[in-house]
């Protein structure tokens, strides 16, 4: 018998940590997880999930993409980040 959809392995993308889908939280980079038509989640375990702050993030991944996140060095990332914070460039959906 294999493993349930529920009670299979995700990692948590705060810590890296594996834990059972059944009792990760789901996370939707584009912060609409009701829509689920084609689209795959990244998880949280309960501890970090719990360490979020549930502020509204009306444009945040745009800005984040925008900046570069996750394909240019940190150290650029940032300083293009916190010039488009500096200048409230932030409204970008």
């Amino acid at each position: 018998m294999g493993i349930g959809l529920s009670d299979r392995p995700v990692t948590c993308i705060a810590c890296g940590e594996r834990v059972p889908r059944s009792v990760a939280r789901e996370y939707d980079k584009h912060g609409d997880r009701w829509n689920r038509e084609g689209k795959s989640f990244e998880y949280f375990c309960k501890d970090c999930h719990r360490d979020l702050t549930k502020q509204p993030r009306d444009g945040l991944e745009t800005l984040l993409e925008q900046s570069g996140a996750g394909r240019v060095p940190d150290d650029v990332f940032l300083g293009r980040f916190a010039k488009r914070v500096e200048r409230g460039d932030t409204d970008c959906d």
